[in-house]
């Protein structure tokens, strides 16, 4: 959630950042009245309490006739302040409610409108031309099945459409890539971390995904618990309700986990093959930093992405988010798109978010920097999304006889596999 101290200084800023969003401007000044509310009601629950103290202190020494004038004013102040009480609870119940609608203020530099009005920002690599190198290329399910390491079919029979097996060398890829990624993560300074699938409704809440997203999450109605889409929530929520001594940031963590998610609103979209799923494992890069850090960290966490899609071998772009697509906790947000040959355009990989003090306000994680308590800021970056990435290293490196070449980062997971070869049907 935002500061309110900074909604009522500057409103204006909260308004634009609502519209560039294309949320409710109107929540603005609703918030504003409930908040007013909310601070008046408790100044007047103050009053009345410091009167009823007065009170308690008057009535053993005031006189027989003054004694019932003084019992019968501390009823009915008993009466107020109860009164006052509930009040000042309806409105905070109010403005706190109001508040958990409202998304996190965008970035000034961030571009305005939709899904595509993101900018390019950069483009690394070279598209390979297949048609100079004399064949059509397969499409990553049809390698898949060629190489016996996808199976969709089974997978449909099994848990239905957008589930999916990998099998044999399928496997073995995903494998290679979760090491790979940890690898590189664990030489940048990042802890590994194996986090939980299944969390409570405060880690999901607190991260964000229970306003615009929630139609996307697995909700397990008799534990009252939530499937996670990302180990982001769990990571965010590790540190939930704690104080963090200054000097220990910035915390690095990289989290593996399998990631669930409805898809809701996609039907018809990208239904052949493993790029849009209901289940994938992940690879996730967390940072606790300074508020005055937040900026930084972001482009850390951008290069770090950059570095493993390179790695890979695969030609790729980066874009700045446009604000109605940065969801609710971001400020700011960069994509890394690598280019997919069989559909002739750049296709998200990863993606890196600046949700400074957003989520720290929700789940009450703050740092204590010398005499001063207050919230930190908190940073999300995808370091490989497994089964876009195996969409990405078939289709690219793929070879005419239907083999992949196995990119040399990959290699030594693969006991130092260099191609990966047809399987005899």
């Amino acid at each position: 959630m935002i500061d309110l101290r900074l909604l009522r200084e500057d409103p204006d800023r909260v308004r634009a950042s609502q519209r560039a969003r294309g949320e409710d401007v109107a929540l603005v000044d609703s918030l504003l009245s409930a908040d007013e509310r909310r601070r008046s009601s408790g100044v007047r629950f103050d009053e009345l309490r410091a009167e009823q103290k007065s009170l308690g202190k008057l009535i053993p020494k005031a006189t027989p006739e003054e004694k019932a004038e003084l019992l019968a004013r501390a009823e009915q102040l008993k009466a107020d302040v109860k009164a006052a009480d509930a009040e000042r609870d309806a409105a905070d119940a109010e403005t706190q409610r109001l508040l958990q609608q409202l998304g996190n203020l965008v970035h000034p530099d961030v571009p305005v409108g939709g899904e595509e009005d993101f900018v390019t920002l950069e483009t690394h690599g070279t598209i390979r031309d297949f048609g100079a190198e004399g064949f059509e290329p397969k499409d990553h399910l049809e390698l898949g099945q060629v190489l016996g390491a996808i199976d969709v079919e089974r997978g449909a029979k099994v848990s239905g459409s957008r589930f999916y097996f990998l099998t044999g060398v399928g496997a073995l890829l995903e494998l290679a890539l979760v090491n790979a990624a940890m690898a590189q993560a664990t030489e940048a300074g990042f802890t590994p971390m194996l986090t939980p699938a299944l969390v409570r409704p405060q880690s999901m809440a607190g991260t964000g995904f229970l306003g615009q997203a929630a139609q996307d999450v697995y909700h397990l109605d008799k534990d009252d618990l939530y499937l996670v889409g990302t180990s982001e929530v769990a990571l965010a929520a590790y540190h939930m309700d704690e104080i963090i001594d200054a000097d220990r940031l910035p915390l690095r963590y990289a989290g593996f986990s399998p990631c669930f998610r409805r898809e809701a609103g996609s039907h018809g979209k990208d239904t052949r093959g493993i790029f849009r799923v209901h289940q994938f494992d992940k690879v996730e890069m967390f940072s606790y930093v300074t508020p005055e850090e937040s900026q930084q960290e972001h482009k850390r966490l951008l290069e770090w992405e950059k570095q493993w899609l390179t790695s890979l071998e695969l030609p790729f772009r980066v874009i700045d988010v446009a604000s109605a697509d940065l969801g609710a906790s971001a400020s700011r947000k960069y994509d890394c798109e690598a280019w997919i040959p069989t559909q002739g355009k750049y296709r998200e990989l990863t993606s890196t978010s600046d949700c400074t003090e957003f989520q720290s306000r929700r789940l009450s994680i703050r740092m204590r920097d010398g005499k001063q308590v207050r919230p930190l800021a908190t940073l999300n970056g995808t370091l490989c999304a497994v089964p876009r990435t195996i969409v990405a290293i078939l289709e690219n490196h793929q070879l005419a006889d239907g083999s992949v070449r196995v990119p040399e980062v990959l290699r030594p997971y693969l006991g130092g596999r260099e191609v990966l070869e047809p399987v005899a049907k």
